[in-house]
């Protein structure tokens, strides 16, 4: 069935990690098979796909990291919880657009595009195993505008269902890990030596 839709592959991770661990396989997958670039969508529904054709074309014309944004002109927060806007707005983009030297508003989605050219540098070099759960987002926000890289983010449309948050971060003690490896990733602790 995957077939007529043109799907290539289906990746099955079995070995420990969480998301960083699955961004790690699908971007060596990607780039096993020669793509010059590649996008990445959370797979919750949160997301409207149709920018994604923007996103290549930004890749295609010497963009180097995409990331998407509902905080910029054009862009759509929907349902976000007060929470959760709060803290991408005031404590999330402003300290990683301080770390990197680039102004994102929009930080902890993995809505994005890569560059393969970025992904195989040794400086950012992402497939250490340090990446397991979130570090991996953060990282790349901060790692790569300092690298020189060119960065932009493109408006997207992000809906949270009404009376529901769909998402694997939850509680105190997930929220102070995400913190944990925000301030980690501005300090510098995951860069590439």
């Amino acid at each position: 069935m995957l077939r007529q839709f043109g799907v290539r592959g289906l990746l099955v991770k079995t070995g420990p990690g969480k998301l960083s661990a699955q961004l790690r396989c699908a971007y060596a997958f990607a780039l096993d098979r020669g793509y010059e670039g590649i996008v990445t969508i959370d797979g919750n529904d949160k997301d409207d796909p149709e920018p994604i054709p923007r996103f290549i074309e930004a890749l295609k014309s010497g963009v180097d990291f995409v990331q998407a944004s509902r905080f910029v002109a054009g862009g759509v927060a929907e349902n976000t919880p007060p929470a959760r806007d709060l803290a991408i707005r005031f404590i999330h983009a402003p300290l990683l657009s301080a770390s990197s030297g680039f102004r994102w508003t929009d930080t902890t989605q993995g809505f994005r595009a890569y560059s393969r050219r970025m992904l195989l540098d040794p400086r950012v070099a992402p497939f250490r195993d340090v990446f397991q759960t979130y570090e991996l987002l953060a990282y790349l926000s901060h790692r790569v505008p300092r690298l020189g890289y060119k960065c932009v983010e493109l408006p997207t449309v992000r809906r949270y269902p009404k009376g529901e948050v769909p998402t694997k971060i939850g509680g105190f003690r997930g929220n102070l890990a995400v913190l944990q490896i925000l301030l980690k990733a501005c300090l510098g602790r995951y860069d590439a030596r």
